[in-house]
């Protein structure tokens, strides 16, 4: 399972970071630092969302 959830690791962050750093700069926040703190929230936060999406692919 530890293989699938790097494979979908590389996926699911960069898609949260990315999405982190849009509304970053959607919200018209264009410096750099809370542009780097919403993508390492975003690489954060997609550890959990991994490991629940790689259970569940598993499990089926």
């Amino acid at each position: 399972m530890l293989r699938l959830a790097s494979m979908l690791y590389s996926i699911i962050g960069s898609s949260l970071a990315g999405a982190g750093v849009i509304a970053v700069l959607a919200s018209g926040y264009d410096t750099l630092t809370p542009i780097l703190i919403a993508a390492a929230a975003g690489a954060v936060v997609a550890v959990p969302v991994t490991l629940m999406v790689a259970k569940k692919i598993t499990s089926l």
